[in-house]
């Protein structure tokens, strides 16, 4: 009985599971000392400058000034105040990018199936022309060409008398609060409260009926019927301040800055090219039989969009449309061409005044990193919770 039993397990080194296990381990082992060889020639690098690893600096003054501040910030406030700021630029950019490039979208991906051949046509040529250019060629066109061509402050153009379009920024009306603002905000909330109640009466009352209404534009409507009530009954809740030419500046209202509105549009236009192209590819990933069963039912065009394909199509948009927001997100860093003070302008002022690249750059990476992981994470909850259940 010399021979080895057919039970008996093969030495270490023929074992098949073995030698897999020991490669990931040598490759995981590889990629340590890599990372830790390059660690020790920085550390190296910063020590021959006398300098050592930290975030100690942040709290040393900052000594520059910043030309939009949504918190109050001045060359006296300190470097992580300075990086505060920049930070809250890039949300207010890539969040209201990220609505308003999503609406035109989706708009120019259905005109893109219009039977109409003139409006087709037209979002076919916006696509295309969008979609295949340079976007940092582009801001900086957009930037330079659009709004630094607008007229001199005394040469203003007036929209309805109350907007001001100058190449020194964009004034439009604005509200301040009152003393019955207050309570205007509370019958905001009760509004909304109602809106929901509502949709959860037409949400349950759709699926009795099997035909679902449309229930977020009832709740809206419900909501905008309270507000303006609210609005009519208490007394002026905001009193309205109208942007005005004050020698060679804008004053009152709220004045946007040529570069804010120069990157938060490009970015919409830019991006909502591709998300046309999204929406467009996912409505015609729904099969063609899904539209006539609509019309058999006796739905219009925009009922059939709306309660048939438009939800099947979902299922394919949004993974796609994650990574454009994503993008739009990470292509705010692009401000820099342009002048507008975002994270990563921000960051790079701190750096060439403290020399601190490599805290800065890691700090502004992990920035990005958290903003594409709260988004995915928020996309893909969205997605798992539109699926279609198989039964």
């Amino acid at each position: 009985m010399g021979y080895l039993s057919s039970h008996q397990k093969p030495p270490l080194w023929r074992d098949e599971r073995f030698l897999q296990a020991l490669s990931q381990v040598v490759f995981l082992l590889l990629v340590l000392v890599g990372i830790g060889v390059l660690i020790n020639n920085m550390i190296n690098g910063l020590s021959r400058q006398g300098m050592t690893l930290g975030f100690g600096f942040f709290t040393q003054v900052s000594g520059f000034d910043v030309s939009e501040t949504p918190i109050p910030y001045s060359r006296s406030s300190a470097y992580w105040e300075a990086f505060v700021v920049g930070l809250l630029n890039t949300l207010r950019v890539s969040f209201f990018g990220i609505i308003l490039a999503t609406l035109l979208g989706v708009v120019i991906g259905v005109a893109r199936l219009s039977s109409n051949v003139l409006i087709s046509g037209l979002a076919k040529v916006y696509v295309e022309i969008f979609r295949n250019l340079s976007l940092l060629v582009f801001l900086v066109f957009w930037y330079a060409g659009i709004f630094l061509k607008l007229p001199r402050v005394k040469d203003a153009i007036v929209v309805w008398d109350a907007v001001l379009l100058t190449n020194r920024g964009i004034g439009i009306p604005w509200g301040i609060p009152t003393e019955t603002f207050r309570p205007f905000v509370y019958s905001l909330i009760g509004g909304a409260v109602l809106a929901v109640a509502l949709a959860l009466v037409l949400i349950w009352r759709g699926k009795q009926t099997g035909r679902m209404p449309l229930v977020w534009f009832w709740a809206f409507l419900v909501w905008l019927a309270v507000a303006v009530v609210s609005w009519w009954v208490l007394p002026d809740p905001l009193e309205w301040d109208f942007p005005y030419v004050k020698g060679l500046n804008l004053a009152g209202g709220r004045i946007f800055s040529p570069e804010f509105m120069a990157l938060l549009s490009g970015l919409v236009v830019y991006t909502s090219a591709f998300i046309a192209e999204v929406v467009r590819a996912g409505i015609l990933s729904v099969p063609k039989g899904q539209w006539e069963a609509a019309r058999a039912l006796g739905l219009s065009g925009f009922q059939s969009l709306r309660m048939v394909i438009f939800p099947q199509a979902l299922r394919l948009i949004v993974p796609p449309l994650t990574s454009q927001y994503l993008n739009l997100t990470k292509n705010s860093s692009l401000a820099v061409a342009i002048g507008y003070p975002d994270l990563f302008y921000v960051s790079n002022t701190i750096i060439n005044q403290s020399g601190r690249a490599v805290e800065m750059i890691s700090l502004v990476m992990l920035v990005y990193l958290t903003f594409s992981l709260l988004t995915s994470l928020f996309m893909n909850w969205y997605n798992e919770k539109i699926r279609l259940v198989e039964r």
